[in-house]
């Protein structure tokens, strides 16, 4: 497979890990957009939100469990962050792989950083 994140997760490309578990992998954004960025995804294979199902949405579920602990660790959840994922060409996809974007550490603006 040629999905960056999938080499991400199998140890083929190194990432500045903030999190891991059988079923998810969060890390730093290496081109962050506030003081806080960080990437969620699942370990398995899921294209974007339009291809979440039955079948796989327990896993984004658990990302969204995932994504209040890295909130609380990182110190945005009294202040407040943004998770954001895009999905498809018009919504400025860049990695086939579903991920969410958590933001925070500032005041964020009205675009997505």
């Amino acid at each position: 497979m040629d999905c960056l994140f999938c080499k991400i997760i199998a140890g083929e490309i190194p990432c500045d890990k903030v999190y891991e578990d059988e079923q998810v992998l969060a890390f730093k954004d290496i081109n962050p957009l506030a003081p806080v960025h960080i990437l969620v995804i699942p370990k398995i294979h899921i294209e974007s939100v339009a291809a979440v199902d039955s079948e796989n949405s327990a896993v984004v579920a658990h990302i969204f469990e995932v994504i209040a602990k890295i909130a609380k660790e990182q110190d945005v959840d009294k202040d407040g962050f943004r998770v954001v994922s895009n999905c498809g060409e018009n919504g400025c996809q860049s990695v086939k792989h579903l991920h969410f974007h958590i933001l925070g550490g500032r005041r964020l603006d009205a675009t997505m950083g």
